[in-house]
This record gives C-alpha cells, sequence and structure tokens, in this order.
C-alpha cells in the first residue's frame, strides 16, 4: 500500500493531513526528534510540535527526555487502535445522553404548549411528508378515540398490531369500529420477512381477524376514498395521487368539524351498503 493510500486511510478515521503524515514516519518505531520527523514527514517544522503533543497527551506515542532533545516514540498501533475506539464509544454513548437530555427537555416544551392550547380549535391541518410522519398522526386520532371509528381504506397492507390494539380498546369500552376495505390486487401480505402478493383467502384471513376483534368488516369491489372518521368530530383523509407524484410532495387533511363528519358518515354509510359481508366475498370467490 502506497504512502498517500495509508494517509486517505488514517484521514477517514479521523487524523487530518499533516497527522497522518507525522503518524506514517512514527510507525518506524525508532524515537525521533521533531526535526527529524518534521522532514521526513516532509511538513512545515512549526507545525510538528503541536501535533505531537496531541499525540503525547491522547497516548498515541511517548515523549523521551534526553540530555539535549526531546525524542518521540509511537506506542504499538494495536494500543492507539484501542484508545481511539474508546474515544469513539465515549464520545457516541456521551451524544447519545446528551440527545436523550436535550429531547427530553423538548418534550416538556411540546407538552406545556399542547396542554395551552388544547381548547384551541385548529379546524384544519395539512400534512405533507413520507408516510411514516402522516401514519403517526392517524395512529394519535386513533388513540384518543372513545365512541366510535368509520373507515373507509383502499387495503394494500396488513394494519399494524398498535391500530388494531386501539380498535379492541374502543370495541371493549362499548364503542364502534366500522371498516370498509376496498378489495385491490396490489394487496400484499409479509412472508419470510419479505412482501408478496395476498391471495383471496390470505384477505379474508385478515378481515376474520379484525372481525374476532369486535371491528365490524366488510369489503367494497368498487373504489372508495380513504376517509376515517373519529367520534364524529375528527376527519382524516388520505389525498391519494398520481403514482409519479414524489413521496414528499404526498398528503392528508384533518378536519376537526362535527358537522363536516356528519357528512362524511353519510358518506360512509352510502358505501357501507353497497359493500360485502366477509361471507359473501367467501361465497363469490368459493373460499
Amino acid at each position: 500500500m502506497t504512502t498517500q493510500n495509508l494517509i486517505e486511510k488514517l484521514k477517514s478515521v479521523g487524523f487530518k493531513e499533516y497527522e497522518s503524515k507525522v503518524f506514517i514516519v512514527l510507525l518506524k518505531g525508532i524515537p525521533m526528534s521533531a526535526s527529524e520527523i518534521a522532514k521526513e514527514a516532509k511538513i512545515i517544522r512549526n507545525s510538528i510540535y503541536d501535533i505531537l503533543k496531541s499525540f503525547v497527551q491522547k497516548g498515541f506515542c511517548n515523549e523521551i527526555e534526553t540530555n539535549t532533545i526531546l525524542n518521540y516514540q509511537i506506542i504499538d498501533p494495536e494500543i492507539v487502535m484501542d484508545k481511539i475506539m474508546r474515544e469513539y464509544t465515549d464520545g457516541y454513548h456521551n451524544k447519545l445522553e446528551s440527545l436523550k437530555d436535550t429531547f427530553s427537555e423538548l418534550k416538556e416544551i411540546y407538552n406545556a404548549k399542547t396542554e395551552k392550547n388544547e381548547g384551541a380549535d385548529i379546524g384544519i391541518q395539512l400534512i405533507r411528508g413520507i408516510n411514516a410522519h402522516r401514519v403517526a398522526k392517524y395512529a394519535d386520532l386513533l388513540k384518543n378515540s372513545k365512541t366510535e371509528v368509520l373507515g373507509m381504506y383502499r387495503l394494500k397492507w396488513l394494519v399494524s398490531d398498535d391500530l388494531n390494539e386501539d380498535a379492541i380498546r374502543i370495541v371493549k369500552g362499548g364503542g364502534v369500529v366500522k371498516t370498509i376495505y376496498q378489495v385491490s390486487p396490489d394487496f400484499k401480505i409479509i412472508k419470510g420477512g419479505k412482501p408478496e402478493a395476498g391471495s383471496a383467502a390470505e384477505l379474508i384471513k385478515v378481515c376474520e381477524t379484525f372481525r374476532k376483534n369486535g371491528e365490524d368488516v366488510r369489503l367494497s369491489e368498487v373504489k372508495i376514498p380513504n376517509i376515517t372518521v373519529f367520534d364524529m368530530e375528527n376527519i382524516f383523509i388520505n389525498m391519494t395521487g398520481e403514482k409519479n407524484v414524489p413521496k414528499y410532495k404526498q398528503a392528508d387533511i384533518i378536519i376537526k368539524n362535527p358537522e363536516f363528519a356528519q357528512h362524511m358518515k353519510d358518506l360512509f354509510n352510502f358505501y357501507w351498503n353497497q359493500a360485502i359481508t366477509i361471507d359473501e366475498f367467501k361465497k363469490r370467490n368459493r373460499i
């Protein structure tokens, strides 16, 4: 390996250009004076003293005092590597703790502001961005629901266990969870950690699991909008658009308006009456 390659490798693990050159010269393993190291490393002599002082403080090399001059000798590179690894590990843990402390304080500020504005009527919220952020907003609405959730979905993937648990909680509390799933050829399930096309039988298995948990389920063979009505107050509208629209431009809308919620419930009932039960779907598909 060439000297330049070694310099680049050392730079990739945190060494600066001159530090890398000095470290490579010290690898000879023999005691050398600052002027000798600077000459062989081909760097300005004035630059060498701060580098050597830093190496001594970090434990990369020993400073050997003689009657006439100070010499420097590298420590076993294995020990140097161990020191650097410990420094990385300590730095990582310190940053992690600092991150936790910082966001703990930020969360307190957020909660305080949220409580202060709890009674404020936001009206309409537009949520734009990647799916993870938008799903989190939906999950918050579901978690805070108590009496009724009416949902229309274009079912492509399994619903998460967390969302299923909230549906169970609402039903156990005497509430109602009614859902219409659009039968989609894109429906997928996870097999061996990978998504695969799901069969009609597997779709029924998923829906029957929901039904056992107290959810009232019907299937739609016509296109339906992705809309959920929570407690006749909040409406979550998933703005599904063209496939070529970038994820960061996709958006959902949350509307807090009881009167509009009633209109959306009427729309839900329209599609509900057109949809078929799980048993009817099984008969049609001979499952």
